[in-house]
């Protein structure tokens, strides 16, 4: 179960990198903020990308909590910008984008999975340390 859910978060999360990257060029218009849209986007493919590979090395719940940021931040991101023009906010560009097209669903369709995978894979991932566990739990004065 534990090698399913890390596939499922790593294609999730390589699915929004590769989506933000082939996009990144067409964001290049979108200013507002001190972050034009494409570096925006670069950065979000490369976040993507480097916390897909550390799902991969490392299943431990460090690992699937920043997944689970990652994630659910692009899908929030995306369904904010969908429905509402904030305009730019702090840094941000102003990325309010009405429209939707096949790749903005197969980026929310992979982050919503990579999300709720890393939300599982955290919850069915116990504490690293489990001598510690049982060390703590033994009689003080015991050696």
């Amino acid at each position: 179960m534990g090698l399913f859910l890390r596939l499922l978060v790593a294609a999730g999360l390589a699915a929004d990198a590769i989506v933000h990257w082939r996009f990144a060029p067409d964001m290049a218009y979108v200013q507002g903020g001190s972050i034009d849209g494409d570096m925006l986007f670069r950065i979000q493919a490369a976040i993507a990308g480097v916390t897909a590979v550390v799902i991969l090395t490392y299943a431990r719940r460090w690992s699937y909590a920043l997944a689970f940021l990652v994630a659910a931040s692009a899908v929030g991101a995306l369904l904010f910008y969908y429905y509402v023009d904030a305009g730019a906010i702090g840094p941000l560009p102003d990325m309010h984008e009405p429209v939707w097209y096949s790749d903005k669903t197969i980026s929310l369709i992979g982050e919503g999975i990579a999300a709720l995978a890393a939300l599982a894979g955290f919850v069915l991932t116990g504490p690293a340390d489990h001598d510690t566990r049982s060390r703590t739990s033994e009689p003080a004065g015991h050696f």
